[in-house]
């Protein structure tokens, strides 16, 4: 009797061992969970806090860009959207049909516009926030001599790549914004954009636009890239 009491305490010394083993296992299982669960809400604490400074930078910069603005609008013909681009949209203010030179009333405009537009975007609270600094130009479908859909895009491609360079250029060469060149040759963009992205009308299609971007998505990224990095070391 002794030796099978010895017995079947032995296979009960086994079978709580093995409980205990099975219990370390769902313990250590739960606190990799709640990890997880933490670290994930950690990422998504992150993305949203980027994407609330975003959306408050870009606020910021609408707000100071009207009142900076504001009052110039309507002799220039332009327009601030809420997403903070600016559109120049009197096709003959801009440029004469069919052709790159910027005109001379466009010209005083830009004079006056584009150093006032590079202060506000060298403020401290937006400067190393930029990504870049887009100035676009956009096309109606008309092309002269062609019917066809690919020579209406490539004619217009060509032509807005060229006027939205011609802009560039005479921007970048303002005395008043000389100081910024180092600053703006990492940032100043010009795209052509054809007729990709057209407005309700052929008049208001026709336009330039100037717009900063801003580095959240960027951040965002980068914030998804170390979530990969961690799935993939499990």
């Amino acid at each position: 009797m002794e030796e099978k009491s010895s017995h079947w305490i032995t296979i009960s010394d086994m079978m709580s061992g093995i409980m205990m083993i099975f219990m370390m296992i769902a313990i250590a299982f739960m606190v990799t969970i709640e990890n997880d669960k933490k670290e994930l809400e950690l990422q998504n604490n992150k993305i949203k806090h980027l994407a609330r400074d975003y959306s408050d930078l870009q606020k910021e910069l609408y707000e100071d860009l009207m009142k900076e603005f504001g009052k110039d609008l309507k002799k220039w013909d332009a327009f601030i959207d809420e997403d903070t681009t600016i559109r120049f949209q009197k096709q003959d203010i801009l440029f004469d049909v069919g052709q790159k030179r910027v005109k001379e009333r466009f010209q005083r405009i830009l004079s006056d516009f584009f150093p006032r537009f590079i202060k506000i975007l060298y403020n401290e609270k937006y400067r190393d926030f930029i990504e870049d600094i887009r100035i676009e130009g956009h096309t109606s479908k008309d092309w002269e001599g062609t019917q066809s859909l690919e020579g209406q895009y490539l004619g217009n491609a060509e032509l807005s790549q060229e006027r939205a360079f011609s802009v560039l250029k005479y921007c970048f060469s303002l005395k008043a914004i000389a100081d910024k060149r180092e600053w703006l040759i990492k940032l100043l963009r010009a795209n052509g954009v054809s007729f990709a992205k057209p407005l309700a009308t052929d008049e208001l299609s026709r336009r330039v636009e100037f717009q900063a971007t801003f580095k959240a998505n960027e951040q965002i990224m980068k914030i998804l890239d170390v979530s990969d990095e961690r799935d993939g070391k499990k």
